[in-house]
């Protein structure tokens, strides 16, 4: 049998093996960990689908592989507590479990099962959001609802989104009303279901290392799926003879061109099982481009993350009168994730300048010419973006959060950049997995991003998990700011705008003074894990690493 990579997140494409616990030629319990892995949302062990013997390891310790891509192989030398006709199937099911995320939101919902009953409970939309305000109810009580149809509207402090329905039912019970916030985990509502299969969704939970290196727990593998995969609903289902596993390169490629679960479910497949195969699935997406038999998804209209700030720009009336001017959801959210952060950090804020000279005439010069071979539009945001990521990596205690009396370290870096919403909104999205992208790369990213959040296309992996947050005031013309930290965060990087002024510097041996472009940077930082050695430090790299770019860098 063939061990792959396994899926340990919506956005996680690779994993790296941390530690093999197995060594060729040993024998193998079923659920005996064989290996560890590490990804940037987990670091988790991986059990064995069979008892057998390791046969072949084909990636070593520190490497880093995509999902699906084969790790070892176990020779199979005992029975499977499966149908032994679909022995083979069921057993690669198992390890592949983590891969077979449906691209919905549904995957957001916790949903628990009681009899024909499921619960369906405030989503958690962030690493940081704790409640959630129900908005608007689409069903009432004795109304049928059918899997993916939209049940209810929520805003928290990340966004406003629509939740859909994981089972085609009957609404049997509302239990928070419009307008009422609850905690995350919350039950809102029960919907009778008409689904045969079982539902088990939970959200992604992550392995913590401690500093001592505690192995965790032993843990089964129907324990590991059911951690860390999103949604997995039906991972066995039978139409007829037909099998419907689908091979992590198929999911790829559905995952890739936004083919939903269902429509996987109607592809007609031509392998062994009548199961679908990459020549089907690049088939169906040939015959969908030029229209004919274009299958409509039910979850496509709910990929975008609806980020609503107030509709009317507010207009100056001359008069004696006092316009009084509710806030939307948006607005009381981030006003409460602002108080939240005040009262939750100890901010503490340091400044230096830098001058820029260097990026600043690289930038003039190659900027045209970048645009046109790339198409991306070089700003000094992607030079801060990469000597922030290289600081992080050099300090990691910034790129961390506080757990009561825990830190936990991140070793990733999702790199969030603010951007700021008409009429007066804001949104944080990140980078996921900066610390892998060159300065082309992070102003690729970077235009992306903006674009995306700016035309109401951020999906909701985009806006959580973020480990450090850059906000660029100087957009505006602000010269020095003090930011308020993005929350679970314990640092936030403040950029002004850039301004030409005299400096003194030395020339020969001698002072002189010169017309340099200088650019305030400003950290705000937690005074309760970041002092000000640390915080001190991390800007003063900041500063080198700007100051002392040359093109070979780039």
């Amino acid at each position: 049998m063939e061990i792959v990579m396994p899926k340990m997140g919506e956005s996680v494409t690779e994993g790296t093996i941390i530690k093999w616990y197995k060594n060729v030629g040993d024998t193998i319990e079923l659920d005996e960990i064989i290996f560890e892995i590490s990804t940037d949302k987990v670091d988790t062990e991986v059990p064995s689908p069979i008892k057998g013997t390791l046969s072949s390891i084909k990636v070593p310790e520190g490497d880093t592989v995509e999902v699906g891509t084969v790790v070892a192989t176990i020779d199979g030398n005992g029975s499977l507590e499966i149908d032994t006709n679909e022995g083979k199937d069921i057993s690669e099911e198992k390890l592949n479990a983590s891969t077979l995320q449906v691209e919905s939101i549904t995957s957001e919902v916790e949903s628990k099962r009681s009899g024909n009953v499921i619960e369906i409970a405030m989503p958690k939309m962030g690493e940081s959001v704790m409640e959630g305000t129900i908005i608007k109810w689409f069903k009432k009580v004795g109304d049928t609802v059918n899997k993916d149809e939209t049940i209810f509207e929520i805003s928290t402090d990340k966004v406003d989104t629509e939740i859909p329905s994981p089972v085609d039912g009957t609404v049997t019970e509302i239990l928070v009303a419009e307008q009422e916030t609850v905690e995350v985990g919350t039950i809102v509502a029960k919907i009778s279901s008409t689904n045969e299969p079982e539902v088990k969704n939970s959200q992604p939970k992550e392995t913590i290392k401690t500093v001592k290196d505690a192995q965790p727990e032993p843990q089964t593998m129907h324990k590991v799926i059911a951690d860390n995969t999103v949604n997995t609903t039906s991972i066995k289902r039978e139409r007829g003879k037909r099998s419907t596993f689908f091979s992590p390169l198929v999911l790829n490629i559905s995952r890739k061109e936004n083919i939903s679960f269902d429509e996987l479910n109607n592809i007609q497949g031509t392998g062994l099982n009548s199961r679908v195969t990459k020549k089907d699935i690049l088939k169906y997406i040939e015959i969908r481009i030029t229209g004919a038999g274009e299958a409509h998804s039910k979850l496509e209209r709910r990929k975008t993350v609806l980020f609503q700030g107030s509709e009317q720009p507010v207009k100056f009336e001359a008069g004696t009168g006092v316009t009084k001017i509710p806030m939307d959801n948006i607005r009381q959210k981030i006003m409460q994730h602002m108080i939240n952060s005040r009262d939750t950090s100890v901010h503490v804020t340091a400044m230096l300048e830098v001058d820029i000279i260097k990026i600043y005439n690289f930038i003039k010069k190659n900027k045209e010419r970048i645009l046109n071979e790339n198409g991306i539009k070089l700003t000094y945001m992607a030079f801060i973006a990469d000597a922030c990521v290289k600081a992080l990596k050099t300090y990691p205690l910034v790129n961390s959060t506080i757990e009561g009396s825990t830190i936990l370290q991140k070793n990733f870096v999702n790199l969030g950049i603010a951007v700021a919403m008409e009429p007066h909104g804001l949104i944080v999205p990140n980078i996921k997995g900066a610390e892998q992208r060159n300065i082309l790369g992070l102003a690729k990213a970077i235009n992306d991003l903006a674009f995306s959040a700016r035309n109401k296309k951020l999906s909701h992996d985009d806006i959580t998990n973020g480990t450090f947050t850059i906000t660029n005031y100087g957009v505006f013309g602000t010269i020095f700011g003090t930011p308020i930290i993005n929350q679970p965060e314990v640092a936030i990087l403040g950029v002004g705008t850039v301004v030409k002024k005299p400096a003194v510097i030395e020339v020969d041996g001698s002072d002189v003074i010169a017309i340099r472009p200088t650019m305030t940077l400003t950290l705000s930082h937690d005074h309760r894990l970041v002092d000000g050695m640390l915080g001190g430090q991390f800007l003063k790299y900041l500063k080198d690493t700007l100051e002392s770019f040359n093109e070979n860098m780039f």
